[in-house]
C-alpha cells in the first residue's frame, strides 16, 4: 500500500473524484471505487473512501438550509440502509473480490444506462412510506457489498423531485450516515486495519482539493454536458471491469 505506484495512483483518483463530486454533488464513492477496484483492490478501496467521503459528504450536507426537513422525511430510509450496510460488509469480508468487481461493473453500467436514458425517474407519490425501508435497505447491502449507494438509492433520491440544492444537500447528509455506517461495519468486520485508516485520512487533501476546484468552476460549465461525460465515462469503465471479471 505504500508503494509509489499506489500512492500515486490514489492521489490521482481522489484528486478526480472530489472534482467530479464538487461539480455535480455525486460520485466520490462511485468513481474511487471503481478506478481503485479496477486497478488494485477493491476491498482496500472500500476502506480507503470512508474518510474523504465523511468529510466531503458532511461539507455538502451542511449547506443548503434544509436539513431538518430532509432529516425526517428520509429518517426511514436512513436507517434501513444503514442496516444493510452491515449485512452488505459481512457478505463482502468472505466473498471473492474479483466477482464483486465484475458485479460492481455491471451495477455501473446498469446506472448510467438509466441516468442516459431516463430524464426524470417517476417520483414515488404515495408509495413513499412502503419503498422508503426497502429501497434504503437493498441501497444499503449494496453499499456496504460495493462501496456504492448509486443503485437504487441514488435514483430513489433523484426521483423524490427536490430543487437542486435541496437535492445536492440531501445527498450529503444520506451518503454522510452511509459513510459512518459504512466504517463502523468495516470496522466490526475486521476489514479496516491501521495501514489502510492512515490512507484513508491522507487520501483526505486530494479529496478535498478536487472537490473546491470542482465547486469553484461548477457555475462556469454547462452541468448537462459534464454529466453525460461523467455518465459515459463510468459506462466504459463498468463494461471493462465485468469484462475483466467475467469474460473467459
Amino acid at each position: 500500500m505504500w508503494t509509489p505506484e499506489f500512492l500515486v495512483v490514489a492521489t490521482a483518483v481522489f484528486l478526480l473524484a472530489g472534482f467530479i463530486k464538487g461539480v455535480i454533488g455525486i460520485g466520490l464513492p462511485t468513481i474511487s471505487i471503481a478506478l481503485l477496484a479496477a486497478t488494485f483492490d477493491l476491498k482496500a478501496g472500500l476502506a480507503l473512501i470512508v474518510i474523504p467521503a465523511f468529510v466531503t459528504n458532511v461539507w455538502q450536507a451542511v449547506a443548503g438550509g434544509a436539513f431538518k426537513r430532509i432529516a425526517r422525511r428520509l429518517a426511514v430510509f436512513i436507517v434501513t440502509a444503514a442496516v444493510g450496510v452491515w449485512f452488505g460488509v459481512g457478505v463482502l469480508s468472505g466473498a471473492d473480490a474479483a466477482v464483486i468487481s465484475g458485479l460492481f461493473g455491471i451495477m455501473l453500467c446498469v446506472y448510467c444506462t438509466i441516468a442516459l436514458a431516463t430524464p426524470q425517474i417517476p417520483p414515488p407519490g404515495r408509495f413513499e412510506p412502503w419503498l422508503a425501508p426497502a429501497i434504503g435497505g437493498i441501497s444499503g447491502f449494496i453499499a456496504g457489498l460495493m462501496g456504492s449507494f448509486v443503485v437504487p438509492g441514488s435514483l430513489y433520491l433523484q426521483a423524490l423531485g427536490q430543487p437542486r440544492d435541496i437535492f445536492v444537500q440531501t445527498m450529503g447528509i444520506v451518503f454522510t450516515c452511509i459513510t459512518v455506517a459504512l466504517g463502523v461495519s468495516l470496522l466490526g468486520h475486521g476489514m479496516m486495519p491501521k495501514e489502510l485508516g492512515i490512507l484513508s485520512f491522507a487520501a483526505l487533501v486530494p479529496a478535498l482539493l478536487g472537490m473546491a476546484a470542482g465547486q469553484r468552476i461548477r457555475k462556469h460549465i454547462p452541468e448537462a454536458r459534464f454529466r453525460q461525460i461523467f455518465f459515459f465515462g463510468m459506462l466504459a469503465l463498468g463494461l471493462y471491469m465485468a469484462l475483466r471479471a467475467f469474460a473467459v
